[in-house]
């Protein structure tokens, strides 16, 4: 068992480490930085969250200042009795800090999708004929109710509020959809293919909860296609749709009539959407270019 001294310290020591993450927060808060690590429906939690821990590294102070000798133990989560263990159990806390101050707040990007791979569509069974936009799985109905509303555009524009979603509805129909002219924006992803070829795709990452989950979302430029612009570089494309075999699956694809550079959105990660088609209807008085 550590004697009062040591217990003491390794009060001191939480308490600096809790103070630690409330600045650190309070610091992403003041920034305007906590979208790039959390959802929007989390963020709203995550910026209270200095005052408790605040409070609870002044408990911590005060009992080891101002605590009573014989009420402190560690009784029941023994702590480490040598400096080596205490150094390996803080180092744990205090280098994701470390890192968090010193490291620029950014957006994932193309590092970034590459280790988790690149999801270049829905796994959906294509559904429906024609024109028209039917599904029995009640799944997929709602995808269908979209696609609809989508196929009648002159020019299909991807609204980040529904980027997947829509992404979603023109992929489970993907036929029907090749020739339409669509406009999006995303970060630039290179994908080197070998004999100096390389690959493009528009891309964001959809993220559930936090980074941690993030998963990079995205479609195909047509190969081939001159681009100048190095990776990361957020681009807004304007072309048509069309179904490729690509690595042994139809895909869809973009062949590009513009690509323009864009400056990077405030809010650079997509979410999902309970109701696709309500929100579709509700971002129509937006401009489309």
């Amino acid at each position: 068992m550590n004697d009062s001294r040591s217990i003491r310290l390794h009060y001191l020591f939480r308490a600096v480490i809790l103070l630690a993450f409330a600045l650190y927060i309070g610091h992403l808060v003041q920034q305007d930085a906590l979208h790039y690590y959390v959802a929007p429906k989390l963020a709203r939690w995550i910026r209270l969250c200095p005052v408790p821990l605040s409070l609870m590294a002044l408990s911590l102070g005060l009992q080891a200042v101002l605590g009573k000798s014989s009420v402190l133990c560690d009784c029941e989560h023994r702590l480490p009795q040598s400096r080596w263990g205490s150094s390996a159990l803080y180092s744990l806390f205090l280098l994701p800090l470390l890192l968090g101050f010193f490291l620029p707040d950014r957006a994932l990007g193309s590092a970034a999708a590459a280790r988790k791979g690149l999801s270049l569509s829905y796994t959906a069974i294509e559904s429906g004929s024609g024109g028209k936009f039917t599904s029995a799985n009640p799944y997929e109905a709602e995808f269908a109710e979209l696609a609809g509303k989508l196929y009648a555009q002159p020019v299909i524009p991807v609204y980040p509020e529904i980027f997947s979603e829509t992404l979603g509805a023109i992929s489970l129909y993907k036929s029907q959809f090749a020739g339409k002219e669509i406009l999006l924006s995303g970060f630039l992803y290179r994908e080197p293919q070998g004999q100096g070829q390389t690959g493009y795709a528009v891309s964001r990452f959809l993220v559930q909860c936090c980074t941690a989950d993030a998963t990079p979302f995205g479609i195909l430029l047509q190969p081939g296609t001159q681009i100048s612009l190095p990776a990361d570089t957020w681009i807004e494309v304007r072309g048509k749709l069309a179904v490729v075999l690509y690595q042994g699956v139809e895909t869809l694809q973009v062949v590009p009539e513009a690509i323009t550079a864009v400056p990077e959105p405030s809010t650079p990660y997509i979410y999902t959407n309970a109701d696709a088609a309500a929100a579709w209807e509700a971002l129509q008085p937006l401009s489309v270019r």
